[in-house]
């Protein structure tokens, strides 16, 4: 360790070393990935000089060419991976070597089974970065010196990846960040000067940074013919060709490229889903390279979380995860837009309100639902594996985006009644195509589980009719629905909430057979109405029911019970909701009450009440009570 400081010992955070075990033991089969994460990393760190730069232009110092370099040890069994960017100060290498610094990572963690396949998955979708050095080596230096710090001390950071690092100061006469990976035994094939170029080649041709290997000096040499050929000196060679990907013409780039760049983007193991690679011109200029994942993100469902695309101002790298040019229920979208129409020091405060932004992230947005609406054409299966992994979070764009509200609602997909099983969905184009004759509204249920919607009582009549009914069962589907109120000039209907108007679904018959089943247990209600009393709103008599003999209907006016447990599990406080108590009055069992006393028929309406409450809830505030009184029924039976 250097003599500049005393070397301080400190334990990795938990999940740090959870991440290290797992580096070491699951990514056995994509080793090489390591180099890709260094590299970038280093780029990373480059760039960001040069933004910060852009406002102070001495940050360069007398080394203003910009390059990220690799060279080899093999006596020592070294590899070092070295940049002249903006580097770290020791806080900074405490908290981006020592910690992982992002909210969520227990939940993340929690989904690890020990299934090595399974979790070098799980892994690919949180991002290695620098903790991937640990997969081909044993050891791990770094050596660092942030452009703000003036002299020439530096950190130094070092760790064999078991449970804890040492930190000191150290001499450093340059800015920047070396990284040297003692390798471990076995990994040789880094050790080969061909194989690096390979590497860098697949991965890091894109970036505008140069990545450079030394290529050693060659003494003077003869030929065949005797003639001298010039000894030439040792220098560093760039391995990449320092021309970003996004600029170059779509007819020249493979499918190939466009994948390796997508890993290198968002740090991802697998090939992307779809991209779309567009320049726009026109008012607002812009090119932007947008990718959809095949799986899900580790911190998809972290909204506070920082999501967006890459921002370049001129090539120039101005910042990750540019949320004002993506909106939050596209946030599982990677990729990066570049535009020559912004300062190149512009902040994120500008870009918040900002004419050119809007522009852009309009433009963007509407590119991405065009990619979706084309593959849900073109693949209705790979479509439909999208939309397992990421349609609760294209819910949300209903609500926060009201200009596109119908293109989302062309992407959404539901179960309903004329499903076989929750996973076979159906598109609300699908459900207009099959609408019955005279029917002018779209049907859904909203409940706690495609079970309890498929069996919900409300549901009798529409079955009866033989009309479809879509079926909602994910917690964000109540407040889906709250904002899509209707869909291609057809109105979104709950079956459970308000007065049912099925329209010219019901013929004059059944409404006749409606009123004189109102009028004939009129006498009924009553008793109803004086054994519930103020537990319910109202008491009526159901046109939904055909096999059961009550429901409860939330009234329009009122919360829904969906929202209600949306509202609570979020921890607001929610008014009690009384429901409309409607009653089949042909069924068996409210026959059977109306031949029996007023406490007989008082406790019967009870259970009937809670049963009901049941089937809608899915749940009781006095589940005790409701057994007893039933116990009670059944004995007196």
């Amino acid at each position: 360790m250097a003599e500049a400081g005393q070397t301080e010992k400190h334990g990795f955070q938990t999940e740090v070393k959870q991440l290290l075990h797992l580096m070491i033991h699951s990514l056995y089969s994509n080793k090489e990935i390591f180099l890709r994460e260094l590299v970038s990393n280093a780029s990373d760190a480059a760039d960001k000089l040069r933004f910060k730069a852009l406002s102070d232009n001495s940050l360069y110092g007398d080394d203003s060419e910009l390059h990220v370099r690799i060279s080899l040890d093999k006596d020592a069994r070294t590899i070092t991976i070295s940049d002249n960017g903006v580097g770290m100060t020791r806080d900074e290498v405490m908290n981006n070597l020592g910690t992982i610094a992002k909210s969520g990572t227990a939940e993340f963690f929690g989904q690890l089974s020990g299934d090595q396949a399974k979790d070098s998955q799980l892994i690919g979708q949180f991002g290695v970065g620098f903790y991937s050095s640990f997969i081909v080596a044993d050891e791990v230096t770094v050596r660092t010196r942030s452009a703000f710090e003036k002299g020439s001390i530096g950190v130094e950071w070092h760790s064999q990846g078991e449970g804890e690092f040492e930190l000191a100061e150290t001499e450093k006469a340059r800015r920047g960040t070396d990284i040297i990976l003692h390798l471990k035994e076995g990994e040789d094939e880094f050790l080969d000067e061909h194989r690096l170029r390979g590497i860098i080649n697949k991965y890091s041709e894109h970036l505008s940074i140069p990545v450079q290997m030394w290529k050693a000096p060659v003494a003077e040499q003869e030929n065949e013919d005797g003639e001298k050929i010039p000894a030439e000196p040792g220098q560093w060679q760039t391995v990449n060709s320092g021309q970003a990907l996004w600029t170059r013409d779509k007819a020249d780039i493979s499918d190939e490229e466009y994948k390796e760049f997508y890993k290198t983007v968002a740090h991802d193991f697998d090939d992307p889903l779809l991209w779309s690679h567009n320049k726009v011109e026109g008012t607002t200029e812009y090119t932007s390279l947008l990718y959809v994942p095949k799986r899900a993100p580790w911190d998809l469902w972290n909204r506070e979380q920082q999501h967006g695309v890459k921002l370049y101002v001129k090539r120039v790298f101005i910042m990750d995860d540019a949320d004002q040019l993506m909106p939050t229920y596209l946030r599982f979208v990677k990729g990066l837009i570049d535009t020559n129409d912004l300062p190149l020091n512009v902040s994120r405060e500008i870009l918040q309100d900002n004419k050119i932004t809007r522009a852009m992230r309009n433009g963007s947005t509407k590119k991405v639902l065009q990619m979706l609406k084309k593959l849900a054409k073109d693949d209705t299966e790979q479509y439909q594996q999208f939309w397992d992994t990421f349609g609760n979070v294209l819910k949300e764009g209903p609500a926060e985006d009201n200009g596109n509200q119908e293109r989302i609602a062309e992407l959404l997909r539901f179960a309903s009644t004329h499903s076989e099983s929750a996973a076979q969905t159906v598109s609300l184009d699908d459900y207009l195509q099959r609408m019955k004759e005279g029917q002018d509204k779209i049907y859904y249920i909203v409940a706690d589980s495609y079970e309890a919607a498929k069996n919900n009582p409300a549901l009798e009549i529409f079955r009866k009719k033989g009309v479809e009914v879509l079926l909602l069962s994910d917690r964000i589907d109540e407040w889906l629905m709250s904002h899509l109120t209707e869909f291609k000039d057809k109105q979104l209907q709950s079956v459970t909430r308000g007065d049912l108007d099925l329209g010219e679904l019901d013929d004059e018959q059944d409404k006749e057979q409606q009123e004189q089943a109102e009028e004939a247990f009129k006498e009924q209600l009553k008793r109803f109405e004086t054994a519930l009393g103020d537990r319910v709103k109202k008491v009526r008599v159901t046109h939904r029911l055909t096999d059961s003999p009550a429901c409860i209907i939330t009234d329009e006016n009122d919360m829904s019970t969906q929202m209600a447990k949306l509202m609570e599990a979020a921890g607001q406080q929610v008014p009690e909701t009384k429901y409309i108590f409607e009653v089949n009055p042909n069924h068996p069992l409210v026959v059977k009450m109306t031949e029996k006393d007023d406490t007989a028929f008082n406790q019967w309406a009870d259970v009937l009440l809670d049963q009901a409450t049941l089937a809608e809830r899915g749940s009781l505030k006095d589940p005790a009570s409701f057994v007893t009184k039933l116990n009670k029924l059944m004995l007196d039976a």
